[in-house]
């Protein structure tokens, strides 16, 4: 809702459940945590984690300031330390993944979005808290070339 005549928008809701998750060696992170929210039915989150990766993609800024981005990536195929915040809204009806991370190895450190392959190194484990008591969920926006979160009636 508006409030204050600008073009920022927010929803109020309170904390559901809470889920701790283990994803080990292997597994996708961005996979396992897309299951996760289909299978519990969760809708809307926020979440944190910590961890490695052995595989990933990071968007890391756009090309050229402009909008919509083209994106920059680094791709990882060994070991990263991570930590991470993201969020879980549906779009299209079904849970989108939003995650922001800062990745590092030895002196080589990136903060950027996490997307496509996301493959664990040992373990990371990830602490997802339900928000509960809104209608929030993204929609593709075409001149912004993303999808950012819209907010519909406090339930």
């Amino acid at each position: 809702m508006n409030d204050n005549g600008g073009n920022m928008e927010y929803s109020k809701g309170n904390i559901g459940r809470v889920f701790t998750v283990r994803i080990d060696t292997g597994e996708d992170l961005l996979e396992e945590l897309e299951g996760l929210a289909e299978k519990e039915s969760i809708t809307s989150a926020v979440f944190i984690l910590l961890g490695a990766v052995a595989k990933a993609n990071l968007v890391v800024g756009p090309k050229e300031n402009a909008i919509p981005p083209e994106p920059m990536w680094v791709n990882y195929s060994d070991p990263h330390e991570v930590i991470g915040i993201g969020n879980i809204f549906l779009e299209e009806g079904r849970p989108k993944i939003h995650l922001h991370t800062s990745a590092g190895r030895g002196d080589n450190v990136n903060v950027g979005c996490m997307r496509g392959e996301s493959e664990a190194f040992m373990v990371l484990e990830v602490f997802i808290l339900e928000i509960s008591g809104m209608d929030a969920k993204r929609a593709f926006d075409t001149a912004k070339g993303f999808a950012p979160i819209t907010f519909g009636a406090m339930k």
